[in-house]
């Protein structure tokens, strides 16, 4: 973290909102930021719903249309906040919260881009944003991406239910059928902790290339039973993640959606203390996987990024 914290009002843009951790974070930044504008990014009529909601007693809370799984209403959603920015309707810049993330049962979902769905809403949405966001930010702020330690890929950290990241050449990863098995939840749990591993590399190239002020930060929630992650599975897995899982946070093994969603307002706050390029586990600054650091991976990842979402002329 800049050594001052990101000041009392300001924009702040945050994807994943609607519900789960997410939710439980957007309600306590407004709790602690009584001057923030919370701009929130959710597709379809629901932005208007959540932002009506959140905006409860008072708060300025607006929103922005946006799917974050196509590239180009993702570029939409950023250059119309870029451009309310530059005019001056909405105050400065302090921070973008990249908290969505979706896992599918397959490998095999390809967004209308033509990227493997997982690793377009996981890894890219969250470049568009950074990238087209990047010169509106005032100093001090702070960038928080929502990853998981399903990047471990041991049992402490997965408990055997996520198989841990598959590297491949980004321009691979990008595309469906990246991972052995491609059609089944095994391989669409592979995209799905292979993009988190994806999102920190990204992380450390962010801390790397931005402008001193802005501070980039992965945060890990842990395992959150009883979130919509999942909402793609099967109707007994999703029975199981909303109804029989959440009883697992009465164990040391998983999080609370309220306590995860405390962790992460703390994070994007500055009550937590991160310095930039940093991983945050719950509350807690620690390392991340040995994996996680590859200088080479970072870079080759980020030049792919760019090559992904710059937009082609009609």
């Amino acid at each position: 973290m800049a050594s001052k914290e990101p000041a009392m009002n300001g924009t702040i843009v945050m994807t994943g909102a609607s519900r789960g951790i997410g939710r439980v974070a957007a309600e306590r930044i407004l709790r602690e930021w009584p001057d923030v504008h919370l701009l929130v990014v959710a597709r379809g009529s629901s932005g208007a719903r959540l932002s009506a909601e959140l905006s409860a007693g008072g708060r300025t809370v607006s929103y922005v249309a946006a799917d974050l799984g196509s590239l180009e209403s993702v570029r939409s959603a950023a250059t119309e906040i870029r451009d309310r920015l530059n005019s001056g309707d909405l105050p400065p810049l302090r921070g973008f919260v990249g908290n969505a993330g979706m896992q599918y049962t397959n490998a095999l979902t390809e967004g209308p881009d033509g990227f493997e769905a997982t690793f377009a809403v996981n890894v890219l949405a969250n470049h568009v944003f950074v990238r087209l966001l990047e010169d509106c930010f005032a100093f001090p702020a702070r960038i928080v991406i929502t990853v998981s330690d399903t990047h471990f890929g041991d049992f402490k950290h997965n408990m055997g239910m996520v198989p841990g990241p598959a590297w491949r050449s980004p321009d691979v990863l990008a595309r469906t059928g990246a991972f052995p098995k491609p059609d089944t939840t095994t391989g669409g749990r592979t995209a799905y902790s292979t993009s988190k591993l994806a999102a920190i590399y990204l992380v450390h190239e962010y801390a790397r290339r931005l402008p001193a002020g802005i501070d980039v930060v992965a945060y890990n929630p842990g395992f959150v039973p009883g979130t919509d992650l999942a909402r793609n599975a099967d109707p007994v897995s999703r029975f199981a993640m909303r109804r029989i899982m959440p009883a697992m946070t009465l164990t040391p093994f998983a999080t609370s959606r309220s306590a995860a969603g405390r962790y992460l307002a703390d994070v994007v706050l500055g009550t937590t203390k991160a310095p930039t390029g940093s991983y945050v586990d719950h509350g807690r600054v620690v390392r991340s996987s040995d994996e996680s650091y590859d200088p080479l991976r970072e870079g080759e990842l980020w030049d792919a990024a760019e090559r992904f979402t710059t937009a082609r002329p009609a």
